[in-house]
């Protein structure tokens, strides 16, 4: 819905400006800039539901945060912006920064009971892994995956894709060995044998990604926090490990 307000917009300079309505409601003066700001773009784009809104440090812009959309408005709603601030300086891509910061998730608040844990080496570099065993793009990194050593991996079964891939989930946490099990589905297409008959954490984790807003697989969680979305090749995956710390 944001997609189609948006592409109403002028297109300049490869960002979208929307010029706003001046008038702003009466009961303005007793409600902050931040809460008068959310009321009033939530109504003029359509109803689009906005999570946050804050000021920033630069050019006394808003920051207008809806999902895993970020846009920016003056205090006075005259225009709104939709895309990249980057620094002139450091040239560093402020809003991608500012993304990655936001859809972080906590190392310490995962739930490990609901994932399986394999460890190899000295196990001492960490990685949360959220898949589907019928993801085409999670098979494929954890072809890369099992090229990495000294982790320890918590894989939550997160079947999303269809119901064939919540019974597989189930059948792997079922299994006497649940990281030969999943080895063997990902890696070499052998369905589990084990009934999936016993009790599963995959509800709550599929209520955790939820929460997280996690709506692919793979969506690999780092120790420090930091989400990546989608299937990485293993070099890229060594460059995040050597970069995160607990």
């Amino acid at each position: 819905m944001l997609k189609r307000v948006l592409a109403l917009a002028l297109v300049s300079f490869g960002f979208l400006v929307l010029q706003a309505r001046a008038a702003e409601p009466a009961t303005a003066g007793r409600l902050t800039t931040e809460t008068i700001i959310k009321r009033t773009l939530e109504g003029r784009l359509g109803g689009a539901k906005i999570d946050a809104v804050s000021k920033t440090p630069y050019l006394g812009m808003y920051e207008v945060r809806l999902g895993s959309e970020i846009l920016y408005t003056d205090e006075k709603m005259t225009y709104i912006f939709s895309g990249n601030v980057i620094d002139a300086k450091t040239m560093q891509n402020l809003t991608e920064k500012r993304l990655r910061d936001l859809s972080a998730i906590k190392w310490d608040d995962l739930p490990m009971s609901g994932a399986f844990k394999t460890v190899r080496g000295n196990g001492k570099r960490l990685l949360a892994v959220f898949s589907d065993p019928n993801c085409p793009y999670c098979k494929r990194f954890e072809k890369d995956l099992a090229k990495i050593d000294n982790i320890t991996i918590y894989t939550f079964l997160y079947p999303i894709l269809s119901q064939d891939s919540h019974d597989k989930a189930k059948a792997v946490w079922c299994s006497a060995d649940k990281v030969k099990a999943w080895d063997e589905l990902m890696l070499n297409a052998v369905a589990p044998a084990a009934a999936a008959n016993c009790d599963t954490p995959i509800e709550k984790n599929l209520e955790l990604g939820r929460k997280y807003r996690i709506s692919g697989t793979p969506t690999l969680v780092f120790a420090s926090g930091e989400r990546v979305p989608g299937a990485i090749p293993a070099e890229r995956l060594e460059k995040l490990l050597a970069q995160s710390t607990k």
